[in-house]
């Protein structure tokens, strides 16, 4: 059995994490899997019963810190890969792939391209593809921009894995704690973070709220929000609207939503999208770079044109876009054949991405 070691810098809540997370659970049963961490204070996901080492070398702000860090977990990588004879090191984003090439020794070197932010830097680019076996994309955007930049022959595409079945069965472990008793809930998931668009989520559901009463936002993600909480009041929908925070089985949550919208800017794959329409969530999702497009194919979910990038946190400002957005929204919940077309064609588009095609590929690039 090949021993496999999947390196990350962290398992906080988020995509790279988590798709490390549920890559060393799947392949348990084909490889002698461990995962290499940089930092495990936080962890989020469940990773009972496969070793983890903590190399003690979390993230540090000055340049200076960051070249050192790099330098300190190739040799940690180095001694680790020797020690325990390991085969293939896959890498899950920028900070762990310059950790794992700074990591010499006779193990095979994966590395993964894990959101198209990472694109917006050539040189890392570059060299990933230079010291990497297979420079492994996690959608076909990032693969076709990668083979036709950087001439790279070995890059592939890797979607994420998703076990459909258990996902519906979290979903019904508990009974989410919300505030609300009734209406329709509107949600969107992920951490705090810029490239979310929250702000422009929140103007657009002021705009649904006003003109439908009934609705209501949840926005699931670790994070504070404290800009977001006041954007809120000040548009004086904060008693429609929960941020609920971290949760580590957030799927009851979501099973109790009407409509799942994602305004992001920036995406790599996102997995809450499918974990959504897993449970018959229809979707609306901004055509952003990447994942959406790739996902919803404009017959799946509805696709928004992608909104700007600059965070506006004033109320007054309701742009043009948000608010033909929000008539989209509006028209969408107001037709109920409409709402059950998209809620079977999320159902059947989530049953494309199956744990199974995940594994084969994996299995498949180790012989």
């Amino acid at each position: 059995m090949k021993k496999l070691l999947l390196i990350v810098p962290s398992l906080h809540q988020g995509g790279l994490e988590k798709v490390c997370a549920v890559t060393a659970r799947i392949l348990q049963p084909y490889f002698d899997v461990q995962i290499a961490i940089f930092d495990s204070r936080n962890i989020a996901y469940d990773i009972k019963g496969i070793p983890v080492t903590d190399l003690h070398l979390p993230s540090r702000p000055s340049k200076i810190g960051k070249v050192l860090n790099v330098i300190k977990r190739g040799r940690s990588l180095s001694r680790l890969k020797k020690k325990e004879a390991i085969d293939i090191a896959y890498s899950f984003g920028p900070t762990a792939n310059l950790a794992n090439i700074a990591a010499p020794g006779r193990a095979r070197r994966w590395l993964g391209i894990r959101s198209y932010m990472d694109m917006g830097n050539p040189r890392q680019i570059k060299l990933f593809a230079r010291f990497s076996e297979r420079l492994i994309c996690c959608s076909e955007t990032i693969y076709r921009e990668v083979v036709e930049k950087y001439r790279c022959d070995h890059a592939c595409t890797l979607l994420n894995p998703f076990d459909i079945h258990e996902v519906r069965q979290l979903a019904g472990d508990k009974e989410a704690d919300l505030p609300w008793q009734e209406g329709r809930i509107l949600v969107s998931m992920g951490r705090e973070d810029v490239v979310k668009g929250f702000w422009h989520l929140l103007k657009i559901f002021a705009v649904v709220h006003k003109n439908l009463p009934d609705t209501k936002l949840m926005i699931l993600g670790k994070g504070e929000f404290e800009e977001y909480r006041k954007l809120a009041c000040d548009l004086g929908i904060d008693d429609a609207v929960y941020f609920a925070g971290l949760k580590k089985n957030p799927y009851p949550y979501l099973k109790k939503c009407t409509l799942y919208l994602l305004t992001s800017y920036y995406e790599g794959f996102p997995n809450a999208l499918v974990e959504a329409m897993a449970l018959g969530i229809p979707a609306v999702a901004t055509d952003c770079m990447t994942g959406p497009r790739e996902i919803l194919e404009e017959k799946y979910g509805i696709l928004v044109p992608n909104m700007d990038p600059e965070p506006d946190f004033n109320p007054d400002n309701i742009t043009a876009e948000e608010r033909t957005l929000a008539g989209r929204i509006v028209s969408l919940l107001e037709d109920s054949d409409q709402m059950e077309h998209y809620r079977k064609m999320a159902l059947t588009r989530a049953g494309d991405y199956t744990v199974e095609s995940y594994i084969t590929k994996i299995r498949s690039w180790a012989e």
